[in-house]
């Protein structure tokens, strides 16, 4: 009953005389507008009285060394269009309003609605667009740029955060984007690195750039996840890329190099025809899919006898098998966890189904701007993963010692 009364502020009486000015849509819409300014306007002059300690026309004002010197009149801009406002100052030009602050140009929350628009892949037009056919509110350009630049110092910040000490897997691959760089549009690398940490919750950590994917710029982000914190990987799952296992061990000595599956059977492919490709691909399936690395060793041999027409499939699988195997030392359950890049590959896919209203970026600012947002959108969704406890248990006898050189406790 209390929180009842405390709800409601607007006695019935008063809501049925204000609509007797009207009930269409921009009746309501015009009575908010005063109603907001009213509020705003009364509780900015009780914020007045409370900076100078006394009442309008109070006598305890005089000689007090301070006093009202008017109002300077603004437009904020919101959900429900433009309202201007008076706010009062004081002579000495102390006073700062909290409710609506100086320079404050748009209703608190309503950059938040710009930055879910963008967030969602529209463009600037079309977030023009959609405010003004939804709050009839004309917005510049130039403020949807201002509200979406204030990003980047969240973008620098998270970019920069420290890590956790030890992951127990780490998925790294990269997507292109078409983005301006030095005057001309191109295909560039956008690199994702994506862990999951020791309470298997996973954690994008970070975005970078480059022309292009290479074992070389990989070395960097490597590094610079090192300087951030991060001392130990149980397993670094990646794909064919050359140069790439070794350029992992030298920041990661003890790291373990998980080749991607999925990309190893794509790379199989390579050099199957067209009317072959469904049978091999179901004849591949038993070596990822056998209990454990001897069984998946023999399965190999046996694709080996049935497709003698294409023996570098084999080749590929037994030149790399040192680093296809791994993954049979986990549990079962969370086998299919860490033998792909799945999970970056999806979160790929996420973030292409946002920026595919875009036919390029201007700059490559602009490009993780956007990918930055709707990474967050999209990870707010991310659950734990599925048997974890199993993995966990698994770390915990094989690797326990790691985990507490690299500072934490188990």
């Amino acid at each position: 009953m209390a929180r009842q009364k405390q709800e409601k502020v607007v006695s019935d009486e008063l809501i049925d005389e204000l609509l007797k000015q009207g009930r269409k849509p921009e009746d309501i819409n015009g009575l908010l507008k005063q109603f907001t300014k009213a509020v705003v306007e009364r509780a900015m002059r009780a914020e007045m009285n409370e900076h100078l300690g006394y009442e309008k026309h109070d006598p305890a004002g005089a000689n007090s060394g301070n006093s009202r010197n008017g109002f300077t009149r603004k437009t904020l801009t919101g959900e429900f269009g433009e309202v201007e406002i008076a706010t009062p100052r004081d002579r000495n030009g102390e006073f700062e309003p909290q409710i609506v602050r100086k320079n404050q140009t748009r209703w608190t929350g309503f950059d938040d609605k710009i930055l879910s628009m963008y967030a969602r892949g529209m463009t600037t037009r079309e977030i023009q667009g959609h405010l003004e056919e939804m709050y009839q509110v004309e917005v510049s350009p130039s403020l949807i740029s201002e509200v979406t630049d204030g990003i980047m110092e969240q973008v620098r910040a998270w970019q920069n955060r420290p890590l956790d000490a030890f992951y127990g897997v780490v998925f790294l691959d990269a997507l292109y984007v078409k983005m301006r760089h030095e005057g001309r549009v191109e295909n560039r690398a956008v690199y994702v690195a994506l862990g999951i940490n020791l309470e298997g919750q996973k954690e994008a950590l970070g975005l970078w750039t480059s022309a292009n994917e290479g074992a070389k710029f990989w070395l960097n982000v490597l590094t610079e996840l090192r300087n951030r914190g991060v001392r130990d990987i149980y397993l670094v799952c990646v794909d064919g890329l050359k140069g790439f296992p070794q350029a992992i061990e030298t920041i990661f000595p003890h790291a373990q190099v998980q080749l991607c599956i999925v990309h190893m059977v794509r790379a199989s492919l390579n050099y199957v025809t067209w009317q072959d490709r469904k049978r091999v691909v179901a004849d591949l399936k038993p070596i990822y899919r056998a209990p454990t690395a001897d069984e998946a060793e023999r399965q190999l041999a046996a694709f080996e006898t049935q497709w003698p027409r294409y023996p570098a499939v084999a080749r590929l699988w037994r030149e790399q098998w040192e680093r296809v195997i791994p993954f049979f030392a986990f549990p079962e359950e969370v086998r299919k966890v860490v033998y792909t890049t799945n999970a970056v590959e999806s979160l790929h896919m996420s973030l292409r189904k946002i920026i595919k209203t875009r036919g390029s970026f201007p700059s490559e600012e602009a490009a993780i701007k956007l990918l930055y947002l709707a990474l967050t959108k999209v990870s707010a969704k991310w659950e734990y993963v599925q048997s974890w406890k199993q993995m966990l248990n698994y770390l915990d006898t094989f690797c326990g010692e790691r985990i507490r050189q690299a500072g934490v406790r188990t």
